[in-house]
């Protein structure tokens, strides 16, 4: 599903990413951990395509079987949209539309007719347990709630991958429980991939496999 090869990544002089190799098998929940600063995040955007690595001869990231580096940022852009999802440590919901609209964003991107989308976006927020929010705006629904609308977004264009940056870092501990097991319900139910980022060790431990990151670099 992800094959990644020799992944650097510099700002001016801070050298973040210094080679990092991974592969992600199709349906894998994988985690990665580290200290702040270690570079998981811009690994994250980088694999998310919503930053690009700095070229070497032998660099490649291959998504679902597509060169990433073989785009434009137009194609790169459709590409991201059609097989992509992302939940965030903040929803990132825009407050002044409802969780249905919300929901709608990437599908009325992909071109997808306001009707289609809406009876998608139904189906994902009654399946997350929102069928009764879903004309609520984000100011009064709870934060858990929030995220299940995050996650339904993620989700309405039937993604390959789902990556989650710090997901459950904004909640307190049983809606935190509540979005893990989620992840791998719809991981068994949906057949997504997932990479997760996060300080969370139960998240972490959780997963097919936890990666750690250190200075930039993968270890273990």
């Amino acid at each position: 599903m992800i094959n990644a090869t020799n992944i650097h990544k510099s700002y001016k002089d801070l050298h973040v990413l210094k080679g990092v190799d991974l592969q992600i098998s199709e349906s894998e929940i994988i985690s990665i951990v580290g200290a702040s600063g270690a570079g998981k995040t811009t690994l994250l955007q980088i694999l998310g395509t919503l930053d690009k690595p700095d070229y070497k001869s032998d660099t490649e990231l291959i998504i679902n079987g597509q060169s990433v580096k073989a785009l434009n940022d137009k194609a790169l852009a459709k590409f991201r949209n059609q097989h992509i999802g992302f939940i965030f440590q903040f929803h990132q919901l825009l407050p002044e539309f409802t969780a249905l609209e919300n929901v709608c964003i990437p599908a009325f991107i992909n071109n997808t007719s306001k009707a289609e989308a809406e009876k998608r976006a139904k189906e994902l927020l009654d399946y997350l347990g929102l069928s009764d929010r879903i004309n609520h705006k984000p100011n009064s629904m709870s934060g858990g709630e929030q995220q299940r609308v995050a996650v339904a977004r993620a989700l309405i264009n039937q993604p390959n991958i789902i990556f989650a940056d710090e997901p459950s870092g904004n909640l307190d501990s049983e809606s935190a429980e509540q979005l893990h097991q989620l992840f791998f319900k719809l991981r068994d139910e949906f057949k997504q991939t997932f990479v997760i980022v996060t300080h969370n060790q139960d998240l972490a431990n959780m997963a097919d496999r936890k990666l750690t990151m250190i200075d930039g670099k993968m270890v273990g």
